[in-house]
């Protein structure tokens, strides 16, 4: 049974009261807090009068809905109004919003207790949620290594146990790769399909909320909540939300049968750690035993989506994050001038992998040089799309690994470079805006866990859902969690 419908159980059935999750939950998060640093902050007071209101509801005869009382953390680049929100950045330690972003709006409607804001890597730049400026987050399998980012707090709290289910942002492996990392699934949705309102901007065109969450069905019903048309974002989708749990089959040996599933050849070549491809090659073994008809599937462009990717985002993080020069919020310098005061806040207040971004993004932004590098980094966009929209004639599903690699020590990677190459599995699938999921499936020599990267076509999560379910319900992977 998944999380949230067992605390659904616990909640109709008054065998507990929904505070008294939300008190066990603050408890559990609290003490496991200077083991993983995982949060940014915890909202106690917050989560205990949503929790109280909950209690109201069921005492007063009223239906709940699945996600009422269900404790979740946030990651710290959602706008929350009356709570802070820094990105993980020192220019907006004490900055606090005075509105909501539309997802917190709508868990808050749906009646979820929110847990607290979890750490990243300053505005999502970074794969490690090393580059925070507050702390940096553990692994719960093993604190010495990294979460992955930049949603590493979210990951690391959800398989720590610190909460059931998160919240996490996805501009290029933000979600995926710290769940691979962390052993638990994470699910980036279609470009446009869950509201950006509220969410801190780095890269406008590729960012993208999702859920993480022990189990697929956890993601399922997360994403069913947060998902739909927003008129205060101009690039949300106006279509019909489904239930997302009715594509969840019972499991059997032919839940498959009739699927076709395509292995990206691209991503077993050079890099890839050999106890990653043995995993992953059992894992597709696994779907072939499930029903499911296999093919390898060429991408021929799939490999250029880091280059064009490290053009693109910066690009627009350069514009993004021109905004914050001391003027209305955040950080201020104290300088006699006005340009001096810009220098000094952006200077003082933005940590070195964002002053690295920005700066690539101005450059390649600069007179001269859009055309070598901007304009031609979109065509290959549009390219790795095509490659995409072709593979996606012959089958349902691409699989590949989520990441080359498991989970490295802390300050082990230093190296900018070979840090972009960890995530050349997720970047296209940002790229083409296309949805992605990633589900344990196994482990290396050191205990580290595995993740399996599953894509489907636009507007096609359905499809990921009942791969990922029917994969995950034949394998116990999900249910093995860290001793912490």
């Amino acid at each position: 049974m998944s999380a949230i419908r067992e605390l659904h159980q616990q909640l109709t059935s008054k065998a507990r009261s929904a505070v008294e999750i939300a008190e066990a939950q603050l408890e559990q998060a609290q003490a496991l807090e200077p083991k993983l640093n995982s949060f940014v902050s915890l909202t106690a007071e917050k989560a205990l009068a949503q929790a109280k209101a909950v209690d109201e509801k069921i005492a007063a005869g009223e239906d709940i809905g699945l996600l009422a009382g269900v404790p979740v953390a946030l990651k710290d680049n959602l706008c929350t109004k009356g709570i802070p929100t820094t990105c993980s950045s020192r220019i907006l330690e004490n900055f606090v919003p005075p509105y909501e972003s539309t997802v917190t709006a709508r868990l808050d409607a749906a009646g979820t207790v929110f847990v607290g804001k979890t750490n990243l890597d300053e505005f999502a730049m970074g794969g490690s949620t090393e580059n925070s400026a507050f702390k940096t987050t553990g692994n719960p399998w093993d604190i010495t290594r990294v979460p992955g980012g930049s949603s590493g707090g979210s990951a690391a709290a959800v398989a720590g146990g610190q909460v059931p289910i998160s919240l996490g942002s996805d501009t290029w492996c933000s979600i995926r790769q710290p769940a691979s990392f962390c052993g638990i699934v994470g699910m980036k949705p279609t470009y446009g399909l869950v509201s950006r309102f509220g969410l801190v901007a780095f890269a406008s065109s590729l960012d993208q909320i999702g859920p993480f969450g022990r189990t697929v069905e956890d993601s399922a019903i997360l994403l069913s909540a947060i998902a739909g048309h927003d008129p205060k974002d101009a690039t949300s989708l106006n279509v019909e939300i489904p239930d997302y749990t009715q594509f969840l089959k019972a499991p059997g040996n032919n839940a498959l049968k009739g699927r076709k599933i395509g292995v990206i050849k691209e991503t077993f070549g050079d890099g890839l750690d050999a106890s990653v491809g043995a995993a992953v090659n059992v894992a597709i073994d696994q779907l072939k035993a499930l029903g499911a008809e296999v093919k390898t599937i060429s991408c021929p462009r799939f490999n250029y989506g880091v280059s064009a990717y490290y053009i693109i985002a910066p690009c627009e993080a350069s514009a993004n994050l021109a905004r914050y020069d001391g003027v209305r919020y955040g950080l201020r310098a104290k300088e006699p001038n006005l340009l001096s005061m810009y220098n000094k806040t952006r200077s003082e207040g933005f940590g070195d992998e964002v002053k690295r971004r920005i700066m690539i993004g101005t450059y390649a932004l600069s007179a001269g040089y859009y055309d070598a590098f901007y304009l031609k980094a979109q065509k290959v966009r549009t390219l790795i799309k095509q490659d995409f929209e072709k593979a996606f004639e012959d089958v349902d599903v691409l699989v590949s690994p989520t990441a080359p690699s498991t989970a490295f020590k802390a300050g082990e990677n230093d190296d900018p470079l070979s840090m972009y190459l960890l995530d050349l599995m997720t970047i296209p699938v940002n790229m083409a805006g296309l949805p992605g999921m990633s589900v344990p499936c196994g482990f290396d020599t050191n205990g580290m866990p595995i993740g399996l990267q599953l894509v489907s076509n636009v507007l096609r999560e359905d499809l990921l859902f009942e791969v990922g379910h029917a994969y995950e319900q034949s394998t116990d992977w999900h249910k093995t969690t860290p001793k912490l």
